[in-house]
């Protein structure tokens, strides 16, 4: 597949790399030669120095051959435009970024039509949606709602009190016989990220991802061993869009929010446009603000700045002061590693919600893709395609690969966790854990 990508910030670069590292041809546009330097130095694509609305240069980026356009900058009438000037290119399928509420309101529906985007995206809106989802379960670090919401993918890293350390994952099947309500579908130990199977043995500090149904919740949450409380106060540190859109978020729900934002003007912002949210002008590593305003009393302390160092002493401060969970968007990937001992318990990057828009178009035939900062393993929703090797046939005898592991189904609405014995039929959605290299086949077994 060939796909042009306009933008090479983090988010356009993070797309082009991955497209890159799985064999796709990429070509790159930004007007900022230094972003297009780096990205020569670390990756295998086309890089071109101009704007994504100049014919000449989309031409030169190989739009005419193109399957996928991404337009993922920062600005949305730029966006628009390529997006447009795509499809007059006979480019079947454009992903694009909008962050302006009346762009994606019914009063721009009729710009939205004229670009002939086939997704819309917004970063900022889904890193909200992330923090919000993360509410439900406490200590973990990873939640992807699958299929309507009836499965929900939850990530977290095993303390040694969890109730499943210790333990292979075929003596905890045998202990939730007849009728499994999760399965774990990937461990992460180390750098290696493992499908396992009914031998895998879990230890303290695996990271796993479980596939649930979600009525399982309580009891997923008990068996990873999270905080089983609710949290009612949480602290935005970063008064960005992102950390806007969240407060409505919380707010909704009644939790109380607390924003420290350093820019003066967009404090003032804040505090007209949100009722019912404290605003406090200041640095969010001003240690004397943080302990003024108790930031040792949250349950929940998320740094949402675009500064990665900012945000990682600032969770450091509110953990030695007794918050809850910390959240910090990260834009440097190589910081992850360190996070778990700076004080972060959640990493969160813009760049994953745009990854997972544009693998769905990559992957052909998926409805939701959901990737993660660490390891490379991805979940699916695909639906079963009636006549395909899938439809009336056992798990056990479609041949998979051991990278991918069918993990859950949903028929007429009702979700079950798949067993080697379970038979799929057409028009059945499943949820499969696949390394990239599997994914290939998943998709030829089921359509």
């Amino acid at each position: 597949m060939h796909v042009v990508v306009i933008g090479a910030g983090e988010v356009g670069s993070y797309i082009a790399d991955r497209l890159s590292r799985e064999g796709h041809d990429v070509g790159i546009i930004d007007i900022d030669r230094e972003k297009l330097r780096r990205i020569d130095n670390a990756s295998d694509v086309l890089t071109v120095c101009g704007s994504g609305t100049h014919p000449d240069t989309l031409r030169k980026a190989g739009i005419e051959n193109a399957d996928l356009l991404v337009a993922v900058t920062a600005n949305d009438e730029v966006n628009l435009i390529a997006s447009m000037l795509a499809k007059s290119n006979g480019v079947k399928q454009s992903v694009v970024r909008i962050e302006a509420a009346e762009l994606r309101s019914e009063s721009g529906k009729q710009v939205m039509t004229a670009c002939g985007a086939d997704l819309i995206i917004d970063p900022d809106a889904e890193t909200a949606q992330e923090v919000l989802e993360l509410l439900d379960f406490a200590g973990a670090d990873e939640v992807a709602r699958m299929v309507g919401g009836e499965v929900v993918v939850i990530g977290a890293r095993l303390p040694a009190h969890a109730p499943l350390v210790g333990r292979t994952l075929g003596e905890i099947a045998k202990e939730f016989e007849p009728d499994w309500d999760f399965m774990v579908a990937a461990i992460r130990r180390g750098d290696e990220t493992i499908i396992p199977r009914k031998d895998a043995r879990l230890e303290a500090d695996d990271h796993v991802r479980v596939v649930a149904k979600r009525r399982a919740r309580p009891l997923v949450i008990e068996l990873l061993g999270l905080d089983q409380s609710e949290t009612s106060r949480v602290l935005l540190l970063g008064g960005g869009r992102t950390a806007e859109l969240l407060a409505h978020g919380l707010a909704d729900r009644g939790v109380q929010v607390v924003i420290v934002e350093r820019d003066p003007v967009r404090a003032r912002e804040l505090a007209e446009a949100l009722d019912d949210v404290q605003v406090h002008q200041g640095e969010i590593t001003d240690d004397k603000l943080l302990d003024d305003i108790e930031i040792g009393r949250f349950g929940m302390v998320a740094a949402l700045t675009g500064e990665d160092d900012a945000n990682i002493l600032a969770c450091l401060f509110a953990k030695s002061a007794g918050a809850g969970e910390t959240i910090a968007t990260v834009h440097r990937l190589e910081l992850l590693k360190i996070l778990p001992d700076a004080g972060v318990d959640v990493a969160l990057s813009p760049r994953t919600a745009t990854a997972n828009g544009v693998l769905r178009f990559v992957r052909g035939g998926v409805a939701a893709v959901a990737t993660f900062l660490h390891g490379d393993v991805e979940v699916l929703e695909l639906e079963v395609q009636p006549g395909s090797p899938a439809d009336g046939e056992l798990v056990r005898d479609l041949g998979l690969p051991k990278d991918a592991l069918i993990a859950a189904s949903v028929r007429d609405g009702k979700p079950q966790i798949i067993r080697g014995r379970s038979r799929l039929r057409g028009r059945d959605h499943v949820v499969v854990g696949a390394m990239p290299a599997a994914v290939d086949a998943v998709r030829s077994a089921l359509g």
